[in-house]
């Protein structure tokens, strides 16, 4: 596989685009004590909650990760002050949690579509190029939004995403006329896939906004009297 950079996609950025995007489904709630359905395959409440009441922990342990985490918008959103996290995860954290752990899926159907293959060993080379970022392969994947555990799933999610783009002829200069084609049939392909694959998300965590291919905010229909429960 040609190149060892990501071609100058910054690590988190990276991965929110992503995070952000490649969800899709319909609007029927998946059975008691499931997060999301995928295909089929359940990401339950409960994997949803530990996994992050830990990254949570880690967070905390962290300064620097606890800092980028800030400056990416989703600490800033949630405390006054830069690096000064809440006393605990918020709606949003959950949603974004569950967002990454859908989107590692759909990636992994996209390049199936696709026919792009990534390899374990690309995988380590890019947990070995987070490494080299000053702040860690782990430190990113807290500042994303993940648990250290979590470290080897989300660098194959950027070598996904990397090798996708090199794919549709991404040349590493975020303003050439190539890579805005290569970016333009990324997201056509993410978006593509997501509608073609049998997503559902519990309410409880948030609703479709299918244009954009995002979990958004909680419905507040779901907090109305008269319209039951937010719980699936």
């Amino acid at each position: 596989m040609p190149g060892k950079s990501l071609r100058r996609a910054p690590a988190v950025a990276l991965a929110a685009f992503l995070a952000a995007g490649a969800i899709a489904g319909c609007d029927a709630a998946p059975k008691a004590g499931t997060a999301a359905l995928v295909d089929g395959e359940r990401i339950t409440v409960r994997t949803l909650g530990d996994t992050v009441e830990t990254w949570w922990g880690q967070l905390q342990s962290d300064p620097a990760a606890g800092q980028m985490w800030a400056r990416s918008g989703n600490g800033a959103a949630q405390s006054g002050e830069l690096g000064t996290a809440p006393a605990e995860p918020g709606e949003a954290d959950m949603r974004g949690a569950l967002n990454l752990l859908v989107s590692f899926r759909i990636a992994d159907e996209a390049a199936e579509r696709a026919g792009v293959t990534v390899s374990g060993g690309r995988t380590a080379e890019v947990v070995e190029l987070l490494e080299r970022r000053g702040a860690g392969a782990e430190t990113i994947t807290l500042a994303s939004g993940l648990p250290r555990e979590r470290t080897r799933e989300f660098a194959r999610f950027m070598a996904v995403q990397d090798a996708l783009m090199r794919h549709f002829g991404a040349d590493g200069a975020p303003q050439s006329p190539a890579n805005m084609r290569a970016t333009q049939r990324f997201q056509t392909l993410l978006v593509e896939t997501a509608t073609a694959m049998d997503v559902e998300i519990n309410p409880r965590y948030g609703t479709f906004d299918p244009q954009r291919v995002a979990i958004g905010p909680v419905s507040n229909e779901l907090s109305t009297p008269g319209t039951g429960s937010s719980e699936a």
